[in-house]
């Protein structure tokens, strides 16, 4: 396609995260961001431990980002014209129900972090010899967990009526949110694409690594019938086309999961390349090319992305740290330590080196490379002296002593340790937690200029696929980066490693479904008791603990 416009042709992406709907232009030919507009999502805790969202608010907050964007544009006196393409990156494994012939959603999304499906993990584990949670990862790469959507879709084919009574009507369609946004952006009930690219659907734990196809027997595994899955394409080609709105007719022809966006867009297009985001999770991948390599040290086997119909799957090792954002998160809103996630590098710097309070934010069970649905959040080393400069100290470096456990494992499957972390994601402009994550992990850390990593890296599928052709992704040139190097000593660095590592470990095997024991109120060690942290909010503290708290962490 010819130039278009004084900034030639633009690419818009839409990319719907865990905590909000974003909708940026893109100038093909210097990557930059001409315009963005952002809505954030409600989340719906109706339970300890679920978290779920509003198919139908995710969509029109997508609408509304369109909407304005596009708005934005004219304003700036840009034709919306020349967006030639869309490309979608999304939070993955969330899992949405509908009835195609209404449109309407049979539950709410159940969100990614949800863990809900505990029972049902532990009744597929039984099915299996040894009960090990490993036995499919030869198939999906991935263990049996709370995580991942086939769990979820199984659990609401137990429990919830409608959508046990749509599946043996044939009236049920399943998607992760790609395949939700993509349905009624093409259409809906008239006409919409039905579909999923390779990245999403790897993380559902019913796609064959090697075939990228719905593979029959884990299908049977989950008792889930391959007639409700959308259709498994490339991750760069045109799939359909706008249905509606003022970009009504322009090409959606890019898709990724969000971390596997993020690897795009941070151009580690080759073998032996890493980034790490940071978000409401954290999520490592290290790309690993045309091979699959199986790991035997926590981390998951993933398709990094599919250029193309006939272009070769590339994969990629990931490590998912379930806790990372959200942990300042629930200081602020929870503790209310903070009245603002900006302020954390300000007053972590005020804490000085104290190297003694340890925090384990497993607020739902730790994912990579421990896989323990039973952990549960800790801050351990406590003294009088402590204050909440403290704790949100430790708050930073937990994520990257959660990092750093993922580079450990991934050192450990492929033999050649990294000898530099690419990051992105909100965190990342937090230069004291980016100096923390390469005191903490010993190799540089570097930070490209580039914010916008996971929309570039859909933007860059879409422009680039056939039919579009207006990203060259051979010739991109490497952005500025500030880097952060290592300013402490081996033996300090594995110090505080180890201390890290004891916390884990007595953050493990919590009886979630214990009865709390009747107490006469003399007894110390009775009346403290420390109760799981959750994502929404649900904390419980002891009144001796809470007197702690309130004590010495107020400023």
């Amino acid at each position: 396609m010819g130039s278009r416009g004084r900034f030639g042709p633009l690419v818009g992406a839409i990319d719907e995260g865990t905590s909000s709907a974003r909708f940026l232009v893109f100038a093909a030919n210097t990557a930059e961001v001409l315009t963005y507009h952002q809505e954030e999502i409600k989340q719906i805790c109706p339970q300890e431990g679920w978290v779920e969202q509003d198919p139908f608010e995710i969509l029109h907050l997508v609408e509304k980002c369109l909407s304005v964007s596009v708005n934005n544009l004219k304003e700036l006196d840009i034709d919306p014209g020349d967006i030639v393409s869309i490309g979608m990156t999304n939070q993955r494994e969330t899992t949405i129900v509908w009835d195609p012939f209404t449109g309407e959603p049979l539950y709410n999304a159940i969100v990614w972090l949800d863990v809900r499906t505990a029972d049902t993990v532990e009744r597929m584990k039984a099915k299996v010899k040894g009960k090990t949670a490993e036995t499919l990862k030869a198939l999906s790469g991935l263990p049996i967990s709370t995580y991942f959507s086939a769990l979820k879709l199984r659990w609401l084919m137990d429990n919830v009526p409608e959508v046990k009574a749509a599946v043996d009507e044939k009236r049920c369609y399943f998607g992760t949110v790609d395949t939700w946004l993509i349905w009624n952006l093409t259409g809906g009930i008239h006409g919409g694409l039905h579909i999923t690219d390779v990245t999403n659907a790897s993380r559902t734990m019913l796609m064959n690594l090697q075939t990228l196809q719905w593979d029959p027997t884990l299908c049977r595994f989950f008792g889930i019938p391959m007639s409700i899955l959308p259709k498994v394409r490339s991750s760069s080609e045109i799939y359909g086309y706008l249905a509606e709105g003022l970009l009504r007719g322009v090409p959606i022809s890019g898709c990724l999961g969000d971390q596997q966006a993020a690897l795009v867009g941070q151009m580690c297009l080759k073998q032996g390349q890493a980034k790490n985001t940071y978000g409401t999770g954290c999520f490592l991948l290290y790309n690993t090319g045309t091979a699959i390599v199986l790991s035997s040290h926590g981390l998951l086997t993933t398709v990094a992305y599919k250029l193309g119909r006939n272009a070769p799957a590339i994969y990629a090792l990931e490590g998912s740290v379930a806790v990372a954002g959200a942990a300042l998160t629930w200081l602020r809103d929870n503790l209310h330590l903070l009245s603002d996630v900006k302020e954390t590098a300000t007053v972590a710097q005020a804490a000085g080196a104290t190297g003694h309070i340890v925090f384990v934010p497993a607020f739902s069970g730790l994912y990579a490379p421990y896989w323990r649905n039973d952990a549960r959040g800790i801050i351990s080393g406590i003294t009088q002296d402590t204050r909440k400069e403290h704790i949100i100290q430790a708050a930073l470096e937990a994520v990257c002593f959660q990092t750093r456990d993922i580079l450990e494992a991934m050192n450990q499957d492929c033999g050649i340790p990294l000898t530099k972390l690419l990051v992105d994601g909100g965190m990342t402009v937090n230069g004291y937690a980016m100096q923390l994550q390469a005191d903490l992990c010993g190799i540089p850390v570097v930070h490209p200029w580039m914010f916008e990593a996971t929309a570039l890296g859909a933007a860059m599928a879409a422009g680039s696929a056939e039919g579009i052709g207006v990203w060259d992704l051979n010739n991109m040139q490497p952005v500025p980066s500030d880097t952060y190097l290592p300013t402490i000593t081996d033996d300090e660095r594995d110090l505080r490693y180890d201390k890290w590592k004891k916390a884990i470990q007595k953050s493990l095997g919590w009886d979630l479904d214990a009865t709390p024991r009747k107490t006469n109120g003399n007894n110390l060690e009775n009346n403290i008791r420390v109760l799981s942290m959750v994502p929404c909010g649900l904390f419980f503290v002891s009144s001796f603990a809470l007197m702690i708290f309130s004590k010495y962490l107020q400023s």
